[in-house]
């Protein structure tokens, strides 16, 4: 079971991975959640989030779905910001469970709400890591990306992508349970059927969910960065600066989560002490649902000069900016790779 779900303060997104049942605290069980000052706080950040979340994202679905082009980009930064909006989307039935301090939603969405959770964690993180793939390929190969890189293959990889986060995502269904305490419905992780799974759940997410995927992105903007300065074109890195923001803010929001799930596994480490990190870090990871948005607005082209102009302006630029520079930029690779073949 959860240890922020033994505590009825404690509960916001019920996505943490603890062994302990009733028996190992004594916490007070309380009936609401306006009675206390720390839960009162996440409780206001988790509508933050919700209504930032729900609002940005859902501008950007519709700017980069309908409003725009449609270009292999296009189609990344829907795919992310569609993620980000389903788990958005999901948080009221948290914020409700938050303030009563009892799921009243049943055995179903007490699942859903936990795997959507994680699909938004591994579907981010591997969007991220194909969109760090594309602009490498893109940088290394400019020639066969511009002849091979179309919006069909890039909606199949995205595909995959997804098919890859429900599984990875599917333990947060299997082990999800809705249990009656004190007449009190509690949504949380129910670990007693096997052993070991907390551990191996809780690893497996941190290594596929984090360190894998942080790996490869490294590898990829280091090759991008002594391709740059190979080929003395460090001035037209502008497609990856909207990029390196996406990639630094999900592993600042998503650190801290996986940094109290580890220290959980230590049994030895004071249940509160868990309960009140995990309520931290899971407040964190939330909030890059909301972020992503804010980065394609401050991010922009120009931002300060154009600051008068409207949202929805700021984001189609940002956005369309990523893919006119990538094309400038595989057009002067091309001419660049064309001379260099010519002298040879």
């Amino acid at each position: 079971m959860d240890s922020t779900d033994l505590d009825l303060d404690f509960d916001y997104t019920n996505v943490t991975t603890s062994n302990f049942t009733y028996e190992d605290v004594s916490f007070k069980v309380h009936t609401t959640c306006f009675t206390e000052v720390l839960c009162l706080l996440f409780l206001v950040i988790s509508v933050i989030i919700f209504l930032l979340g729900i609002g940005g994202n859902g501008l950007v679905i519709w700017i980069a779905g309908f409003g725009m082009k449609k270009s292999v980009n296009t189609t990344w930064y829907l795919s992310l910001a569609v993620s980000d909006f389903i788990f958005c989307a999901c948080l009221p039935f948290n914020i409700i469970y938050s303030a009563t301090s009892d799921w009243i939603f049943g055995l179903f969405m007490c699942k859903f709400t936990s795997f959507v959770m994680f699909l938004n964690m591994f579907s981010s993180i591997f969007l991220l890591v194909i969109i760090s793939v594309d602009r490498c390929v893109a940088v290394m190969f400019p020639v066969w990306a511009q002849n091979h890189r179309t919006i069909g293959k890039a909606s199949v990889i995205i595909v995959l992508a997804w098919v890859v986060s429900v599984g990875l995502s599917i333990p947060s269904v299997v082990f999800r349970d809705v249990q009656n305490h004190l007449g009190i419905n509690r949504c949380m992780n129910n670990y007693r059927s096997s052993q070991y799974s907390h551990q191996i759940i809780a690893m497996g997410r941190f290594v596929f969910g984090f360190v894998i995927p942080f790996l490869l992105i490294i590898v990829c903007y280091t090759l991008i960065i002594f391709r740059l300065r190979a080929t003395q074109m460090a001035k037209s890195n502008k497609p990856f600066k909207i990029m390196t923001a996406l990639i630094f803010t999900f592993f600042l929001c998503w650190l801290p989560y996986h940094t109290f799930v580890l220290i959980e596994l230590n049994q030895s480490v004071h249940t509160e002490t868990i309960a009140y990190g995990l309520k931290i870090g899971t407040s964190v990871a939330a909030a890059n649902s909301f972020l992503n948005p804010v980065l394609y607005v401050f991010m922009g082209n120009d931002f300060r000069r154009k600051f008068k102009s409207s949202i929805l302006s700021k984001i189609e630029n940002a956005i369309g900016e990523d893919g006119r520079m990538m094309s400038r930029y595989l057009s002067r690779s091309s001419s660049v790779d064309a001379k260099v073949s010519t002298c040879i």
